[in-house]
């Protein structure tokens, strides 16, 4: 698709892109430093400031943003910290085995399922129109991994609840809108509640620098290739070397299980410790976490 199709196309991209926010709305491998992915930096406070702009769907690919799961928890034999494949459509061991815990019944499984749930984050690609604690990143084309709190704020944009609000698509170079980002440290975790869309506008006056950003953008699709996880006897190994489990707890679920993303009892293997995120709270906070975690695993 060309620069001039794609400029044409983007009011009808609106509503396609609302359907898939919908559906996600109703129910990359951490570890290496990855350059083309910028974060906010926070100050001694835990607040800090920055603008940007979320960009359209590189050439070639449909999504102006990517859908990751993950999982991030400790068992005694260490650290679980790996892509779902649930990303991908597919069955993935640690959800059948919390359906597994989650359908005995018991308390205490149900406790050890919530503790080792999924977590789900975004990337987009942005444009940095402004980040005071590094100036020299404004102007770049970088990714930004993102959780549900700041998806919320698009999709309220791209759909908005009252009549008399007219839907904005903030992927649109020309009528999208920049997106202040105000963080505050509440209660030990970062909160972005105060974040908010500006008036929409074009990013640029100029078409053709426009065009170079949008070639500029990187690969999305390239985020949740098929070598960005594990198979599952891959994924079913390391699970049960990191909560101990022998044959009496395989991961391996029974054929009548029902899904957890909601029997015979059986004793719970010990608690796991999970990379804590308060659910008022941004699920970054969470990504960041497991990042050094994997950097000392």
């Amino acid at each position: 698709m060309s620069f001039a199709d794609m400029k044409k196309q983007r009011k009808s991209n609106l509503s396609s892109l609302i359907k898939e926010s919908e559906k996600i709305s109703n129910p990359n491998t951490f570890g290496e430093v990855d350059e083309r992915y910028w974060r906010p930096e926070l100050d001694k406070s835990g607040n800090g400031y920055s603008i940007i702009r979320f960009l359209p769907a590189p050439t070639d690919e449909d999504l102006p943003w990517a859908r990751m799961w993950n999982h991030g928890f400790q068992g005694p034999g260490g650290w679980y910290i790996e892509n779902s494949l649930t990303t991908q459509g597919k069955k993935d061991p640690v959800s059948e085995y919390n359906s597994r815990l989650w359908n005995s019944g018991i308390e205490a499984n149900k406790e050890v399922a919530r503790k080792q749930k999924r977590r789900l984050n975004y990337t987009s690609n942005v444009y940095i129109v402004k980040d005071p604690a590094n100036p020299e990143n404004e102007g770049q084309i970088r990714l930004y991994r993102y959780g549900k709190k700041i998806f919320d704020k698009i999709n309220d944009l791209m759909n908005p609840e009252f009549e008399d609000e007219t839907p904005v698509n903030p992927f649109d170079l020309w009528e999208g809108a920049n997106f202040k980002m105000k963080i505050r440290k509440i209660e030990g975790y970062s909160n972005y509640d105060k974040s908010e869309f500006d008036t929409p506008v074009a990013l640029l006056e100029d078409d053709n620098k426009m065009e170079e950003i949008w070639n500029s953008e990187h690969s999305l699709k390239e985020i949740v290739s098929d070598d960005k996880f594990k198979t599952f006897d891959e994924l079913k190994e390391k699970l049960d070397k990191v909560l101990g489990l022998g044959t009496e707890f395989s991961s391996t679920p029974k054929p009548d299980e029902v899904p957890f993303d909601g029997g015979q009892s059986y004793t719970p293997p010990p608690t796991p410790v999970t990379a804590e995120v308060d659910e008022k709270g941004e699920e970054e906070e969470a990504m960041g976490y497991f990042q050094k975690l994997a950097e000392v695993a």
